[in-house]
């Protein structure tokens, strides 16, 4: 079974929320897949803050850790985010899940 994650990136700025939810994250899938990552989702909160979710993946016996790790040192994960200030991104919180019974993420 994989292993979901909740992944909230809180950004510094409108411009930088909207640069990273719209150009550079959309862009990860590409390299998502080379590293057994599976993209579930983006959300945004109706109440306007600046927090991007999105709902990933990793292969079953896989460190959610080592794998962003081992992503985020990719030339994929570079050329995703070309142009976009890292310092920006003023917090990430993740939080695991486990499916239940009946859940249609099985």
């Amino acid at each position: 079974m994989r292993t979901y994650e909740l992944r909230a990136y809180t950004l510094s700025s409108r411009e930088a929320f909207d640069s990273y939810r719209t150009v550079h994250y959309p862009r990860h899938p590409t390299g998502f897949a080379h590293h057994g990552v599976g993209l579930h989702g983006l959300w945004t909160a109706q109440d306007g803050s600046l927090v991007l979710y999105a709902l990933v993946s990793y292969a079953e016996g896989e460190d959610p850790e080592k794998v962003a790790e081992r992503f985020m040192r990719s030339a994929e994960f570079q050329a995703d985010m070309a142009g976009f200030d890292p310092s920006t991104i003023a917090d990430v919180t993740t939080t695991r899940f486990k499916p239940s019974a009946g859940s249609p993420l099985l």
